[in-house]
């Protein structure tokens, strides 16, 4: 089975449905599921959830799989293309709770600001956009823009940030860390993101 490895499959399919509205609590919300591989068999994921469950979800020629790593706040820079799970400030302002640094090959992938479900339960935001001005002082500020829209990003020192690449199934290994992306009706993965050497994918 030929696989799709661009990140933008994922997210961009997801878009489709996902329109940029001003207020954050009315934003589509993307609910991500998030485990580890138990195995793959018959272009089917297995894979145990943080809370214990056991749950299969099929794989296609559709499903976009991302191999994602760790990398350090000196990898965001201007011009960069970044995706960012966030809560919303008083100011108006998002502070970063991981950042993701794609590869320039998937510049691009789920462009725009939409909300999003984190690995707690509570639903912030997400928004992948180019990187405009930045500034350090204490982590990054980042003015991130995205097709319609902008968005000001405090990133402080002690978030996680990620590198995202096109990835391959056979990184989909027993052990491996994944975040699962289903489609509307649960039964196929849009996406995957899978963690490299064990690392566990922040968003």
């Amino acid at each position: 089975m030929k696989m799709k490895t661009a990140l933008s499959t994922t997210f961009g399919m997801l878009m489709l449905s996902a329109a940029v509205i001003a207020s954050a609590a009315d934003l589509p919300v993307i609910k991500p599921l998030r485990g580890t591989v138990d195995s793959v068999e018959n272009h089917t994921l297995n894979f145990t959830t943080r809370a214990g469950d056991h749950r299969s979800i099929g794989l296609t020629d559709k499903t976009g799989i991302s191999l994602v790593s760790k990398t350090d706040l000196g990898s965001i820079k201007a011009q960069s293309f970044v995706g960012s799970a966030a809560t919303l400030q008083a100011d108006g302002t998002l502070k970063a709770l991981e950042v993701t640094v794609f590869d320039p090959s998937l510049k691009g992938s789920g462009e725009g600001h939409y909300g999003w479900q984190n690995a707690d339960g509570s639903t912030g935001t997400m928004t992948n956009g180019t990187v405009g001005t930045l500034s350090t002082a204490n982590g990054r500020t980042l003015n991130v823009t995205y097709k319609g829209g902008e968005k000001k990003l405090i990133v402080p020192q002690d978030v996680p940030i990620a590198y995202v690449e096109a990835g391959e199934v056979s990184e989909l290994k027993m052990g491996a860390k994944v975040v699962v992306f289903p489609q509307g009706d649960g039964k196929n993965a849009l996406g995957v993101a899978v963690g490299k050497d064990g690392f566990q994918p922040p968003m």
